[in-house]
């Protein structure tokens, strides 16, 4: 079934009257690469959809600003007066799919796994109105699909480097003494540390010379409901001299993201799929734009999915064996909000 932006509804992606796979969404990034061609992309989180756009600036169906680099002007001045309610999951229901992930956690299938959920939310606002008024580094709206207002890189590849800033720990900015509060947390810290070792893992499957530029650095994030922290580290790798010429084939290696997957990847992916028992499609999954000349990736987080008439806001966070449910729980409700 093809909407009427070409997007296929199900399975791999139909976009502009080319059916695509993953191999060649590879070959299309590496040919755009070596002819310094820009393009817009996106992969889910299973690596079942993709969507490629060449020339991506000329087109107004699918909205990008991928932290500045934008196909639609930004609107001037606050977001309209809207009406925003979340309907979350029963605890319980949460708390059978910790339980989940926390045995997994203790027969060492995983040591760090990332637990999502998906929330009803009622909006009076459309998703592009959504797109729009949203301040963040990186949007991408899909029409009929989902609007993502993401905080976080994946990946950026520039001047022979690979740079990625992995997310991990959030705070209500608003309690007392939080920036320490969240840095001397024991279970934030782990989580963070386990995530920083997988990507600097990651990066040196096709990087050399990696190294931690920043550590454990906070940043404050607006959002509807107050201002919130969030911990982030730098990571840093020197590519292949032919890098762009590969531009796909290296990226493709770095799939699915450590951020939103966990630690050892192929065996917390199955730990995810039985918790969470549905897949998450484009939410979690990875977009970014190639100007021609640096590729700009990242996750897809913060994100509204349409379906039908209903929209859901899906979001989560990484469980470890020091994870308590309850905190857990209201961490994955605090991330529902919109970047007014």
């Amino acid at each position: 079934m093809i909407n009427k932006y070409g997007i296929k509804l199900f399975g791999r992606c139909y976009f502009c009257g080319m059916f695509m796979h993953g191999d060649e969404l590879i070959e299309r990034m590496n040919e755009a690469g070596r002819t310094e061609k820009p393009f817009l992309f996106g992969i889910d989180f299973e690596m079942e959809e993709v969507f490629f756009l060449a020339d991506p600036m000329v087109q107004q169906q699918v909205l990008f600003d991928i932290r500045g680099s934008s196909n639609v002007p930004q609107p001037q001045g606050e977001a309209p007066a809207h009406q925003f309610d979340a309907f979350p999951e029963d605890y319980a229901i949460y708390q059978s799919r910790f339980n989940a992930v926390m045995d997994g956690l203790k027969r060492g299938d995983s040591y760090l796994a990332n637990l999502t959920i998906r929330t009803p939310v009622s909006l009076s606002l459309s998703l592009r109105e959504i797109f729009l008024y949203a301040r963040t580094p990186y949007k991408l709206l899909l029409p009929d699909r989902f609007v993502c207002f993401s905080p976080e890189c994946f990946v950026r590849m520039e001047d022979g480097k690979i740079v990625t800033y992995p997310m991990k720990g959030t705070i209500d900015a608003r309690l007392p003494d939080a920036r320490h509060a969240i840095l001397s947390d024991p279970k934030e810290r782990a989580e963070h540390n386990t995530i920083v070792d997988l990507l600097r893992n990651d990066l040196s499957r096709i990087a050399a010379g990696v190294k931690v530029n920043r550590f454990r650095y906070v940043e404050e994030l607006q959002t509807h409901k107050g201002p919130i922290l969030q911990v982030s580290s730098e990571i840093e790798g020197e590519l292949p001299e032919d890098y762009r010429k590969q531009l796909g084939t290296l990226f493709f290696k770095l799939l699915p993201a450590g951020s939103v997957s966990g630690a050892p990847k192929s065996a917390t992916l199955a730990l995810i799929r039985k918790a969470e028992k549905e897949r998450r499609g484009y939410y979690t999954g990875v977009a970014g734009y190639f100007d021609g000349s640096k590729l700009d990736t990242f996750v897809l987080i913060r994100y509204i999915e349409q379906q039908g008439m209903h929209h859901y806001f899906r979001s989560g966070g990484g469980i470890t064996a020091q994870s308590d449910c309850r905190k857990e729980y209201n961490e994955a409700l605090q991330k529902v909000y919109l970047p007014f």
